[in-house]
C-alpha cells in the first residue's frame, strides 16, 4: 500500500513469479484435473528473462575479457540490495550459454583455450554456426537497422538466431515446470485483459469517498473498494 525503496518497496519479477507459484499451488489443490492457463499484461515486470540471459546487444565483434552481464545485486530473500546512498547494488556475471541445432555452444572459450574465459564475441559465436561475418560491422548505429535488412551486421543477424529471438521469460520458465500454460496479452490493447475493468470498478467507488491525507483512511478506503468488486465486473 506503501511503494518506494523505503516503504513496502514496490511490485517486482520477484514478487510476481511468487504470487504466481502460490496460484500453482491453490489451483493444484484445489482443480488437480483441470487445464490451467494463466494471462498476464506484457509489461517488462512480467516479461523479466532470466538473469544473464542470451541477448544481441551491446556484444563486442571481438573476443573480449570485459563483456558480462551487469545485473541487480539480491539477498537471499530474493530482496533487491541497496547502497548506502539507495542506488541498487550491481553485479557482473557472464552471459548464458546456448544450444545451436541441438549441440550446446559456450559462448565463453572453455579451460585450456589461449583464451580460456573471455567472451568469444559475435564474430566466433557466428562462424561456429557457419555464417561469414567478413565485411559486417558489429552493429548499424542505434541498433537502426534500415528494413528488410535480416545481415546488415553482426548484431542483426544474431539477434534474429531463433535462440536468441524466442528466450523466455522467468514467469513463463516457472509456469511450463509446472505444467501451467501462459499467455501474454498483446501491447496497448487493456480491454482484453478483465483486471482493467476490476480497476475502473474501484477507483469509481473510491472516488466516492471524502479527500484524505491520513494513510490509514486511504489504505481502508483502497481495500473496501477492492472488496467491493462484483465478480460480474470481473467476467465482462
Amino acid at each position: 500500500m506503501s511503494p518506494g525503496k523505503h516503504k513496502d518497496g514496490y511490485f517486482t519479477n520477484v514478487e510476481i513469479r511468487v504470487q504466481a507459484q502460490k496460484a500453482m499451488d491453490l489451483l493444484n489443490e484445489f482443480y488437480p484435473d483441470e487445464e490451467h492457463v494463466f494471462i498476464y499484461d506484457n509489461t517488462t515486470t512480467h516479461l523479466k528473462c532470466p538473469e544473464g540471459s542470451l541477448s544481441a546487444t551491446k556484444m563486442p565483434k571481438g573476443a573480449s575479457s570485459k563483456f558480462f552481464v551487469e545485473v541487480n545485486l539480491h539477498d537471499e530473500n530474493g530482496a533487491q540490495v541497496y547502497s548506502s546512498t539507495g542506488a541498487y547494488v550491481k553485479q557482473k556475471i557472464p552471459m548464458a550459454d546456448t544450444t545451436f541445432q541441438g549441440w550446446p555452444q559456450p559462448l565463453y572459450f572453455p579451460a585450456g583455450h589461449a583464451l580460456a574465459g573471455q567472451f568469444k564475441g559475435m564474430t566466433e559465436i557466428l562462424a561456429e554456426r557457419g555464417i561469414n561475418t567478413t565485411g559486417k560491422l558489429a552493429q548499424c548505429t542505434g541498433f537502426k537497422c534500415a528494413p528488410p535488412a535480416l545481415n546488415c551486421c553482426c548484431c542483426r543477424i544474431l539477434y534474429n538466431q531463433l535462440d536468441f529471438e524466442y528466450v523466455k521469460s522467468s514467469l513463463e520458465l516457472d509456469c511450463n515446470e509446472r505444467g501451467f500454460g501462459l499467455i501474454f496479452l498483446p501491447k496497448f490493447h487493456c480491454e482484453l485483459n478483465f483486471i482493467e475493468q476490476c480497476w475502473g470498478y474501484a477507483k469509481q467507488l473510491y472516488h466516492l469517498n471524502p479527500e484524505s491525507s491520513r494513510e490509514d483512511a486511504l489504505e481502508r478506503n483502497a481495500l473496501a473498494a477492492l472488496d467491493a468488486i462484483p465478480l460480474v465486473s470481473m467476467c465482462r
